[in-house]
């Protein structure tokens, strides 16, 4: 039997080969996009999971062929650039105000009770104030280099004022992290987004709307740290080599 994933594969390397490996990893709590760079073995050995059982729901999730039209590993790095901007930036732009208003909201209203939802509030705050400047600077900054350095007519590394792009990729991959964390951190405060018997309409959309932005947010992370990067990295070696 040909098996499609190997034991020693990262599981930011698996998902970026195929997406339909994502739903296995988010059932069972395995952050493929900050945590993306860990093997299967270390993230079973970490989690203190069945490693037989998870192999063969990879498996089964791999063989489901994602057409090339649809795989992000098949994309160009300007086309990657793009979609992210105009599908998770967008996103976050337009679902930040939205949510800011909803915590403090239900903070208010219910925070007496539930007085967890006042750090929730907070941490959404710190959260939306990191992403908008986070994605600043990849706008600004590091996709226009990434986007120049992909150019075909262009055979030479662009200037820069930050050298090799593994400086700001580096600092990407942080903020990431940082803000994996952050959404990691509502998760638990919420017990899974976990409504309790006297949540009202507004509580509920609240919950639904942080666990869709979470979601949302995996994808982006993982578009970038696992795909974006990793290749532009490379694209940048090769023309360094072939000077």
């Amino acid at each position: 039997m040909n098996h499609l994933i190997s034991p020693s594969e990262t599981v930011g390397q698996i998902v970026a080969r195929n997406f339909n490996t994502a739903t296995v990893f988010e059932k069972y709590n395995i952050d493929f996009c900050c945590g993306g760079k860990k093997t299967l073995q270390t993230v079973c050995a970490e989690q203190h999971l069945n490693f037989d059982t998870l192999y063969l729901e990879v498996e089964e999730a791999a063989n489901r062929q994602v057409p090339p039209s649809q795989n992000a590993a098949y994309w160009s790095l300007t086309f990657l650039t793009e979609y992210i901007v105009h599908t998770h930036h967008r996103y976050v732009q337009e679902s930040i105000p939205v949510l800011l208003k909803y915590t403090a909201k239900i903070a208010s209203v219910h925070g007496k009770n539930h007085p967890e939802l006042i750090e929730v509030a907070r941490l959404f705050a710190e959260l939306a104030q990191d992403l908008l400047q986070h994605m600043k600077k990849e706008e600004i900054i590091l996709f226009p280099y990434i986007n120049d350095l992909a150019d075909g007519n262009n055979m030479s590394i662009p200037s820069t004022t930050f050298g090799s792009v593994n400086s700001p990729i580096m600092v990407m991959e942080q903020e990431h992290e940082t803000a994996g964390n952050l959404m990691h951190q509502i998760r638990t405060l919420t017990h899974n987004y976990t409504l309790p018997d006297d949540a009202c309409n507004t509580y509920g959309v609240t919950f639904a709307r942080l666990q869709e932005f979470e979601t949302d947010l995996h994808r982006h992370v993982h578009l970038e740290n696992n795909i974006l990067f990793p290749k532009t990295k490379q694209l940048e070696q090769t023309l360094t080599d072939g000077k």
